[in-house]
């Protein structure tokens, strides 16, 4: 990447590159995306020239096999993500801010490019004593901090394979998902802080390595209780400190090892709400491309930046964010419940770290229009020029909301992807114009379209999402699957040779996109099918309604029962007033045939740990699969607020039981 130029935003700066390097000229936005999808060797090309990985050997073919699953991208190539992040670490002033930190604990400080580099090293170093190779897994149990930072950094410079878990997950989740990978090293926390609260996991450190017998080594961070003793890490395997071997000397000419473009850099989890979650194993090379090209390209951030976006580290956004130091920005990262001990506290948070990037999931945003949140009332938020969103379709109200805070040059970038091939199909374009309630643009290389059931391309009709080409980022492997059948199942088994999302879409004849929530989850009302985001978007505008959740139950011989639970602000009642206007904005923005079968007040939305909400398993529920097959509460954000549906379920059963 161009070290200056004068273009408005990173976008316009590639596209005179391109201008200037290539000669390839374009005459708006969709000439350019449609030469990124048919093009792929030229366009991945220049992403790798453009942004000057830093590899090793014949760039040529760029892609040697193009299949779908199994495309083979770059086979002459050598290199490590971490190369890419620490190169910032020898530009400009090395004391400059590369990790800006928070944590409801109280403890806040800035991580200087040159400390990350000397921490990544010395870490780095202890593994490979610790035995670590190439392709060795390493778990960790721990939250949005430095350290996690510095661990998951120090481990992909030596080529073992990543694999983070929130420590708000309880032993079954977690389990679920290393048992599958075998760790040879566990790096935990003793327990962490939310919404005020200590949660000591010492019980479930002792769990993992119970039935982990593949850990051959402990590195632990007493978080919770920075007195607490190694030795309270009862184990009979050997237990180390990781915040000393993050700050011992660093080794002089310590260098990343170069691997193999597809080496596996991390893996992550499906959600696994539902079923046993998939472990998505993504490469070194594929994972680089992808992240420039979004953070810096469709997210306009860049070394002058200051890059937020809330997460836990059980969302593959702690991903995304980290990858901000891929284009040398400092990121910005917080730990703890962002609604305590108010809803303002993200936003003291921004003002402190001067933050000019803010994202956050759609939930998130909707919460603060609720609440009425100011966020200008917790501090300096100048620098702000963007606001970032996933997770779930963001509404045009929290649209509105932002201009209304932060003026009209303020800049929604929100974007569509998934865990799935850690990236976004759909997203952001600093040049493009704004529609509230639609997102901007399909990605560059994102080859994604809307196709009806038979497999026919749809324009300005709602579809199935898929990407008819392969792009990097796409997953090497499912860890485990030898036979590479349940990766098939997972993503071709639709439409083989098409990667089918599990969204429905709409591509607008502007070139925008607007999601419609999960296809499998739709909603089939007399022969109309549909997503469900679109009836969320109608009821929860409604002041008195703070979320809602909607699912269909199609009986053979039977009517279809689609009953929508509501959670009511403090106060409000569901009388025959708020029925009707429920009822009139559903039949206004939709039609009349898709009404709820009844309204029912819930206590609580259930979610998972990214913030979407859980309509399958309710489905499940109300079609009486047994709670513990029809869902998996350690992969849930609030795994009590299924209970209420437990009972729901069980009274509907008993009730309609003609016994």
């Amino acid at each position: 990447m161009p070290e200056e130029d004068s273009a408005p935003c990173q976008m316009a700066a590639y596209q005179d590159w391109l201008a200037a390097r290539h000669g390839l000229r374009f005459d708006d936005y969709e000439s350019l995306h449609r030469w990124s999808v048919t093009e792929l060797d030229a366009f991945w090309g220049s992403i790798r020239e453009y942004f000057q990985l830093i590899d090793e050997g014949d760039p040529q073919p760029v892609l040697a096999a193009e299949r779908m699953p199994g495309a083979v991208w770059f086979p002459g190539l050598k290199l490590n993500y971490v190369d890419q992040v620490l190169r910032h670490a020898g530009v400009g002033d090395p004391q400059r801010p590369a990790i800006v930190h928070r944590s409801e604990t109280g403890r806040a400080g800035e991580i200087a490019w040159a400390q990350l580099r000397d921490r990544v090293a010395a870490l780095a170093t202890r593994l490979v004593e610790l035995g670590i190779e190439p392709g060795d897994r390493v778990a960790a149990y721990l939250p949005n901090i430095p350290d996690t930072v510095v661990a998951f950094l120090a481990t992909a410079s030596v080529g073992g394979v990543w694999s983070l878990c929130s420590p708000d997950m309880g032993p079954v989740g977690v389990l679920d998902r290393f048992r599958q990978i075998e760790p040879k090293l566990l790096v935990t926390c003793d327990g962490y802080v939310y919404g005020g609260k200590p949660q000591d996991r010492m019980d479930v450190v002792g769990e993992m390595l119970a039935e982990l017998p593949s850990v051959r080594h402990v590195l632990a961070l007493p978080y919770l209780d920075p007195a607490r003793p190694l030795a309270a890490f009862a184990t009979d395997r050997p237990v180390h400190d990781l915040r000393a071997a993050c700050e011992a000397p660093a080794p002089a000419g310590w260098a990343p090892l170069r691997l193999p473009f597809d080496a596996p850099l991390w893996i992550v989890y499906s959600s696994g709400t539902t079923g046993m979650p998939k472990p998505i194993v993504h490469g070194h090379g594929g994972v680089l491309l992808e992240h420039l090209k979004l953070g810096v390209l469709h997210n306009d951030v860049g070394p002058d930046d200051r890059f937020h976006w809330y997460s836990s580290t059980g969302w593959v956004m702690w991903n995304l964010h980290v990858s901000g130091l891929l284009g040398g920005t400092t990121i910005c990262i917080y730990d703890g419940n962002p609604g305590w001990p108010d809803m303002g506290t993200l936003w003291r948070f921004a003002a402190q770290a001067g933050v000019s990037f803010f994202g956050a999931g759609a939930a998130y945003y909707a919460s603060c229009v609720k609440a009425g949140v100011r966020p200008a009332d917790y501090g300096d938020l100048s620098r702000l020029r963007a606001l970032g969103s996933t997770g779930s379709p963001l509404s045009a109200e929290s649209y509105e909301w932002g201009w209304q805070e932060f003026g009209r040059d303020l800049w929604w970038c929100v974007i569509s992807g998934g865990t799935d091939f850690a990236g976004a199909f759909i997203g952001g374009n600093r040049l493009l114009s704004t529609t509230p309630g639609e997102m901007q643009c399909r990605c560059l290389g994102a080859a994604v379209e809307a196709w009806s059931e038979d497999g026919k391309p749809l324009i300005d009709e709602v579809g199935e999402l898929v990407c008819v080409r392969p792009m990097p980022s796409m997953p090497l492997r499912l860890w485990g699957d030898e036979d590479g059948s349940r990766y098939h199942d997972s993503y071709f088994d639709m439409y083989p040779g098409t990667w089918r999302h599990g969204d429905w879409i709409r591509i607008t004849p502007s070139g925008g996109s607007i999601i419609y929530g999960r296809s499998d989850a739709t909603i089939n009302r007399f022969g109309i099918r549909m997503g469900t985001a679109e009836l969320y978007r109608a009821v929860e505008t409604i002041p008195a309604v703070i979320d809602s959740l909607v699912v269909d139950l199609e009986y053979l011989g039977r009517d279809s029962y689609m009953p929508l639970f509501v959670v009511l602000r403090e106060g409000a009642v569901l009388d025959e007033a708020l029925l009707g206007q429920i009822n009139s904005r559903i039949r206004t923005a939709m039609s009349p045939r898709h009404l709820p079968s009844e309204v029912i007040v819930a206590p609580e939305i259930p979610r998972t740990l990214s913030g979407k909400k859980l309509e399958l398993p309710v489905k499940k529920l109300l079609m009486g699969v047994a709670p513990e097959k029809a869902l998996n509460r350690d992969a849930m954000a609030n795994p009590a607020s299924i209970d209420w549906y437990i009972e729901f379920a069980r009274r509907r059963a008993t009730a309609s039981d003609p016994s």
